[in-house]
């Protein structure tokens, strides 16, 4: 039997469903990690994402940069997040992604999300304004952009999950109640990658973003690698 093949077997035999939890959910556990659904688009994506960090890197724009690094690392630590919220209540996670995809990484991220979350911060801070203190419609540039971003973000998700490709069962976030995914989804990250953007010095933005970083690699070795628990 193929080597893949007979991979993904033991693991579905290894891996019971819980009637405990919504169907995405068994899903999405039972495809996690599960390094049998590989496809090599997953090459040009990669190569995308470093095209896109190198090119500022050749510019020298480290304002840039490390907004990316912080969105992307703010991301992990809510994926960390959403996939404990799943262990500790149970049913579901506050968003699954169980539809196909090359690699589950967690219960609500797989790996194509991911190279996208890896640019996205940087591509929204390069269309800030160089003057901070500017307004659009009377509004500090800084909070409009970081609004209209997110509600674009949302937008873009919405339409996910009416494809059931993003996955949200509670009402307090969910399509017709996108308040919070609005909030917490994603202004928090567009702020926070701004607002690391937006630092005088290199010093701090290292700093703030290696900090971070620590803590999601902390966690992930913590729950991922040694509880398990995500």
């Amino acid at each position: 039997m193929n080597l893949f093949l007979s991979g993904a077997l033991n693991k579905l035999i290894s891996i019971s469903p819980d009637p405990s939890y919504t169907y995405e959910t068994n899903q999405a556990l039972i495809a996690l990690r599960d390094l049998n659904h590989f496809e090599w688009y997953l090459v040009p994506f990669l190569a995308f994402v470093v095209y896109v960090y190198f090119v500022e890197v050749e510019r020298k724009r480290w304002d840039l940069v490390m907004a990316g690094l912080a969105f992307y690392g703010l991301e992990w630590l809510f994926e960390i997040l959403d996939a404990l919220f799943l262990k500790f209540f149970g049913y579901s996670a506050i968003w699954t992604a169980p539809a196909d995809s090359a690699l589950i990484l967690t219960v609500g991220l797989n790996i194509e999300i991911t190279m996208m979350f890896a640019v996205t911060g940087l591509i929204f801070a390069k269309v800030l304004p160089k003057d901070k203190k500017m307004k659009i419609l009377g509004i500090p540039n800084r909070w409009f952009l970081a609004m209209c971003n997110a509600i674009f973000c949302v937008i873009i998700e919405i339409i996910l999950n009416r494809w059931n490709a993003l996955i949200w069962v509670y009402k307090w976030w969910n399509w017709y109640n996108p308040i919070l995914i609005i909030i917490i989804g994603y202004s928090i990250y567009m702020f926070f990658a701004f607002w690391v953007h937006d630092m005088e010095s290199m010093k701090k933005r290292v700093a703030v973003v290696s900090t971070l970083w620590g803590v999601v690699i902390a966690c992930l070795i913590v729950f991922m690698g040694v509880l398990k628990w995500i």
